[in-house]
């Protein structure tokens, strides 16, 4: 469970807070089509290293390669702000927390405008947004590989078995889809959009991939790493604030009392959280809890939380340097 940025901190173990619903300290599901885990163990803390311009913690077993998911709805909504801007983003999908499970027909009465950005719905409809009404499935396929290998620091790659299993059962996003094609909100083919959608969410990372993209949002934008700007502040803040809101489903009002940091979960196992101005956090755990989230990762999270000051309310107490004093220790 890596941590990466200016300033980068992690403290493993079992949470010692009261564990919020959902979050026991159990095996949960596992997502179908997922590799068993291995054997179950207590992380530790197992390397710390100076990486660009920021530091790296790792603990556990940080190089193993899982789907995003969709962890990357956050960033190619990232994507269509930088590319189109706000108010023509917003006119086609708003940013309202739904309150519902990710896989939800959650619209707006008389338009059909999806909810926001992080359910199905909205992230397909955000994926045709990319490269404009011109560009072909490929060109957006690439392009969106393009910017999620610049905020890791290094070329990613999709997960093409996993893909085409997904692929092959998609039958609910593709009823979806169709749906925001008859209300004409999908300016696209459905079966290509999906496509696109299932492969953008196919591309593989690691827990330090996720630390150094979470760095990269908490930096304004910048890759802490390659110095690469690759969204505006004004883009990551809009990102963030509906991360914050909507990042987490049925779940987002827990998670932000709890953990209380934007952050983007996925049913691969990954959770994407973002402290602005301070850091990334990357936790992976393939058991999943009944809202699709990691059941360790969250624990994770609360620790840290709760350990570090990291939860928004903290940050107001400016004699709160927990954070900075386990960079420095």
């Amino acid at each position: 469970m890596p941590l990466a940025s200016r300033h980068a901190i992690f403290d493993a173990g079992p949470p010692r807070r009261h564990r919020r619903r959902g979050t026991e300290d159990r095996l949960g599901r596992l997502r179908p089509g997922a590799a068993p885990p291995g054997r179950r163990r207590r992380p530790t803390v197992r390397d710390r290293r100076r990486d660009g311009r920021g530091a790296l913690f790792t603990a556990g077993d940080t190089d193993t390669p899982f789907p995003l998911q969709s962890i990357s709805k956050a960033i190619t909504y990232a994507m269509a702000l930088e590319e189109h801007g706000f108010e023509a983003v917003e006119n086609i999908v708003d940013i309202e927390p739904s309150g519902e499970s990710y896989d939800s027909i959650s619209v707006e009465d008389g338009t059909g405008r999806p909810d926001n950005p992080m359910i199905n719905a909205g992230a397909m409809t955000i994926h045709a947004l990319i490269g404009g009404p011109d560009a072909h499935a490929d060109e957006r396929d690439d392009r969106i590989l393009d910017v999620f290998s610049a905020l890791a620091g290094r070329r990613l790659e999709v997960d093409e078995e996993g893909f085409e299993h997904e692929f092959a059962s998609a039958d609910r996003n593709l009823a979806i889809a169709h749906m925001l094609r008859a209300l004409d909100v999908l300016p696209d083919e459905p079966r290509d959009v999906v496509r696109g959608y299932l492969r953008q969410c196919a591309i593989t990372v690691t827990t330090a991939d996720l630390a150094r993209m979470g760095a990269g949002l908490a930096a304004g934008g910048r890759n802490p790493v390659t110095g690469e700007q690759v969204f505006s502040r004004q883009v990551v803040r809009q990102a963030l604030s509906v991360m914050m809101t909507c990042g987490m489903y049925d779940s987002a009002g827990d998670w932000v009392s709890e953990v209380g940091i934007p952050a983007k979960s996925g049913v691969g196992g990954g959770i994407l959280g973002v402290v602005p101005g301070r850091g990334g956090i990357g936790t992976f755990g393939p058991r999943l809890d009944e809202h699709g989230t990691s059941v360790r990762g969250q624990l994770a999270y609360e620790r840290i939380s709760d350990e570090l000051g990291i939860h928004f309310v903290d940050a107001l107490h400016e004699e709160d340097h927990r954070w900075e004093r386990a960079v420095d220790a």
